[in-house]
């Protein structure tokens, strides 16, 4: 009888407002015994005294070594179907316990605390409540520990819950298997659950079987809200599939579903990540007409992508429009500004809006540093660049791979390959560890050199570390190699550029070309030629969509034209210089002197004069370089009369050859040539 009245007083004091005489209550209570706290919550006549009297204690709790009070208030918060504030208190019991106990154990000792209330107020829900605690605090293991171990279906919230965990940890082909058991057991499908479903699908990458639940959704009469039909418009946006976004995208209004900020944020980075700004702004328009704000990331976006197209100008203008709308804007709106100006080669204003950020307290990031340095670098200010490294660092910021690869790129460029291994050290100091980039660049800049050795080295260096080589690497070493004349290497590196499943591109194709020309093989240049561009294929109508193919450019057709002339072989030479043109590629002033050449070594004077006209009606006006060609070829072929009146015309012209001393406006710098001597 006194213990009931004990009892009762204890549980009035705690629910009542809270004063010193109960915080000594509840601190002898404590100390005295657990199980009186925990039947104190238990006796209260309403959950939100039960809260009040756990609250005036809680802070005194211990939960590892006296769980019962934590287990007694969420049973009574879930049995009154207070699943929100059930919840809050478990993730709290949770995270105290992780801060000495790994997640397992946590998780055992939860379950079994909560399985362990003798009490009419247990209420096996709990279960449920507790697998969403997991699940929104990722720990989606433990969720499924809790799910098998109580062996029957909890509630659907729950099984969407955990369902969504799995998909939020990519984890697609388990949450599959758990909603098939979850079916299996009698799951009711809500439209959270198919939304979750969409969801994974879109993760996956299959859109097919997105569109399917879609409309299975549909045809079981359960409406898609606006967080279904975005997630699907996100899916296919991700997947490129505009026309299909753009129809679920009006199908969601006429359904009477309204799109959401989100909603319209999602579509107009689908288009603009098609180059498709245009689109972008009439979605921005119709979400002002929705009376829609635009927030930081809608900005983003569209500054973004005016930046990547180099319409800095509008860019700009709606970076200042932000304000209008009171949105301020953040880091990465500055970073897309100033990666734009870098590429557009205008450092002074990338460094002015840096200047400006930072005069609005936005503090620079890592990408913000990084793109400056890569942005001085790639126009030679590799000193400056190195003087920003160094006050980023000073700052505090934690230099990342881009812009330890950054530095080190500027540096190759600059030949300065001892600087280049010092910063690469500095990056292996940080715990950094050099990627594909790394070795890559200074692949090239070794190459570049000369120094072959030092260049194989790294290579052989990067397959020990089992870093995949990539294109620029092996283009540099086949470069290298083939300046060197040293083919033989040069082609095994190609031959293990392709069984490695990389596709050469055109620079590749034209290293190799030069150095078999050079080593004067012109036959196994050209069948190289023939094999990797493809150009041979178009006369047959054979797809050339192979992606193992490459289009023949301006070098290529030089080098291998070239090298025919040289040969002798006028005649395949011309053959290549009429495919040139139904390629699409325009003959520069090179290339006709390659081929004047050639048919004055051949006696050929009718198709001197014939390619002389055909250049004169491309519209290139002869310079110093082709009168001297010109002057020389007739002379050697005894056409004196011709070779006189082009060094009439040379004279007149005003071009002097670069030999004479004397000014040559609008020559060019013709590519080993030989022809003024």
């Amino acid at each position: 009888m006194s213990k009931l009245f004990l009892r009762r007083t204890i549980s009035r004091t705690f629910c009542s407002s809270p004063s010193s005489s109960s915080s000594s209550l509840s601190s002898s209570l404590i100390s005295s015994s657990p199980c009186n706290l925990t039947n104190s919550i238990l006796s209260c006549t309403t959950p939100e005294q039960a809260l009040g009297c756990f609250n005036a204690v809680s802070k005194r709790i211990n939960p590892a070594k006296n769980p019962q009070p934590y287990t007694a208030i969420v049973h009574v918060l879930t049995g009154a179907k207070l699943y929100i504030e059930a919840r809050c208190l478990i993730k709290d019991l949770i995270q105290k316990l992780r801060k000495s106990r790994k997640p397992h154990w946590v998780c055992d000792f939860v379950f079994t605390a909560l399985n362990g209330l003798e009490s009419s107020e247990f209420t096996p829900n709990v279960f449920g409540v507790l697998i969403v605690a997991f699940s929104e605090m990722g720990l989606v293991e433990e969720a499924m520990w809790v799910y098998k171990k109580i062996g029957v279906l909890p509630a659907v919230q729950a099984c969407n819950a955990l369902l969504d965990g799995l998909v939020k940890t990519d984890r697609f082909d388990s949450m599959w298997e758990l909603y098939d058991d979850m079916v299996s057991r009698g799951l009711a499908r809500t439209v959270v659950t198919y939304g979750v479903l969409i969801d994974g699908c879109c993760g996956q990458g299959d859109i097919s079987n997105a569109r399917k639940l879609f409309d299975e959704m549909v045809k079981k009469g359960i409406d898609p809200t606006v967080v279904v039909y975005t997630t699907l418009i996100r899916g296919l946006c991700s997947e490129g599939e505009m026309v299909e976004a753009e129809s679920f995208f009006k199908l969601m209004r006429e359904s009477g579903v309204l799109p959401n900020l989100y909603t319209y944020n999602i579509l107009m980075d689908g288009y603009c990540k098609m180059a498709n700004v245009k689109r972008a702004l009439d979605l921005y328009q119709a979400m002002l007409g929705d009376s829609l704000s635009p927030n930081v990331v809608t900005f983003g976006i569209l500054i973004d992508a005016l930046c990547k197209l180099g319409e800095l100008m509008v860019a700009r203008y709606i970076f200042v429009y932000m304000a209008k709308f009171g949105v301020v804007p953040n880091v990465y709106v500055y970073n897309c500004l100033i990666d734009g100006h870098c590429k557009a080669g205008n450092l002074s204003e990338a460094m002015n809006l840096k200047s400006e950020m930072e005069k609005l307290e936005i503090s620079p990031d890592v990408f913000t540093y990084s793109i400056l340095i890569k942005g001085l670098c790639s126009l030679g200010g590799v000193e400056e660049a190195d003087d920003l490294f160094h006050s980023m660092t000073a700052k505090g910021v934690l230099a990342n791979s881009v812009a330890y690869n950054s530095l080190i790129d500027g540096y190759c460029k600059e030949r300065n390959m001892e600087k280049a291994l010092e910063v690469c050290s500095q990056m292996i100091e940080k715990g950094i560890e050099p990627n594909v980039i790394t070795f890559s660049t200074l692949i090239d800049g070794y190459c570049k050199r000369g120094n072959m050795e030092t260049a194989m080295g790294l290579y052989s260096e990067m397959i020990i570390k089992s870093i995949v080589p990539d294109v620029v690497a092996y283009t540099a070493l086949i470069d290298g190699h083939s300046k060197r004349g040293n083919m033989k290497e040069a082609l095994r590196l190609h031959k293990g550029m392709l069984e490695a499943g990389l596709t050469p591109n055109v620079f590749t194709v034209s290293c190799l070309i030069d150095g078999l020309c050079k080593d004067g093989k012109i036959s196994d240049a050209i069948k190289l030629f023939l094999e990797i561009s493809g150009a041979c294929s178009t006369r047959d109508g054979t797809n050339r969509m192979d992606r193992s193919l490459c289009s023949p450019n301006h070098v290529m057709y030089t080098t291998i034209i070239q090298g025919l002339c040289s040969d002798g072989q006028i005649f395949k030479a011309t053959k290549f210089f009429s495919d040139m043109r139904c390629y699409g590629l325009r003959p520069d002033v090179f290339i006709y002197i390659i081929m004047l050449q050639g048919h004055f070594q051949a006696k050929q004077l009718l198709d001197v004069m014939m390619l002389h006209a055909d250049m004169l009606k491309m519209g290139i006006i002869p310079n110093a370089v082709i009168y001297q060609v010109l002057e020389r070829g007739y002379q050697a072929n005894d056409n004196l009369k011709s070779s006189q009146r082009c060094s009439e015309d040379l004279s007149d012209s005003g071009l002097w050859c670069s030999e004479s001393g004397g000014p040559m406006p609008g020559s060019f710098l013709v590519r080993g040539s030989n022809s003024c001597e």
